[in-house]
């Protein structure tokens, strides 16, 4: 027979049984998510994001949570919200391509992925395509690669082109590149190019004001999370000035 002390054990063991099972549950993991412009502007990549991370099991809210982090374009500010996601011991950051070497640059034992529009070995993400190293890994759109096609289909589109504008953020990361790729082709196809400068949707309307006194005869624009973000005013203000333009936005 069992006596009264041994019952209370029991019974004490018992009721701890659900506190020690709890306790032995590991914490919700913490997913960081890190972008340079802003939620309105890419709705539907946030909600890829969220789809692509239910699909292999984890559901934000269930058994994952999110901390969202947006720079609103303001880039400056990408290297104290990449610190504040490492301080929150987030397990892994996804970051698009403003944001991927603040991110790089303020943990290297966190693991980072990126969505990049540019060579991830030229703009000093990774050591190598085939092996990565370090704390890095993603996808590059390669869009860089595409520079050259995309002046070849302007001029076809419009053949009597001889300057074009090239629109660029000279904060993104690819600036320098996608001057360099611009460079190379319009000069192959004895074009002339004019470089604007824009980091705001003010300068993006001024580099339109600034088309009749530079004389230019279509748009270029580089690939970049901003314009991207400004794609319907970028738009519409070709329209209004009767300027070609071609672009190519991606949900970065």
């Amino acid at each position: 027979m069992i006596g009264r002390r041994e019952v209370i054990t029991l019974l004490g063991g018992a009721a701890a049984w659900p506190l020690a099972a709890q306790a032995q549950q590991p914490a919700i993991p913490l997913v960081g998510f890190l972008n340079s412009a802003s939620l309105e502007a890419f709705p539907d990549r946030l909600r890829a994001f969220q789809r692509g991370l239910k699909e292999t099991g984890f559901v934000e809210g269930e058994n994952v949570a999110i901390i969202y982090r947006w720079a609103e374009n303001q880039f400056d500010r990408l290297p104290e919200l990449a610190a504040d996601l490492v301080r929150r011991r987030v397990a892994v950051i996804a970051v698009n391509t403003p944001a991927a070497l603040p991110a790089k640059a303020a943990t290297s034992s966190i693991p980072i992925v990126f969505l990049a529009s540019e060579d991830p070995v030229r703009a000093g993400l990774v050591a190598s395509l085939a092996h990565p190293g370090g704390n890095l890994t993603g996808v590059n759109l390669v869009s860089g690669e595409l520079t050259a096609k995309r002046l070849e289909l302007l001029r076809e589109l419009v053949p009597s082109i001889a300057r074009v504008g090239v629109i660029v953020s000279p904060v993104s990361l690819g600036a320098e590149t996608t001057l360099r790729d611009v460079e190379l082709a319009a000069r192959a196809m004895g074009l002339q190019t004019d470089i604007l400068n824009a980091s705001t949707s003010r300068e993006i309307d001024a580099a339109f004001a600034s088309f009749i006194g530079r004389r230019l005869d279509a748009l270029f624009v580089a690939s970049d999370p901003l314009f991207t973000s400004r794609r319907i005013q970028l738009a519409n203000s070709a329209a209004r000035h009767g300027i070609p333009m071609i672009a190519m936005f991606f949900a970065f």
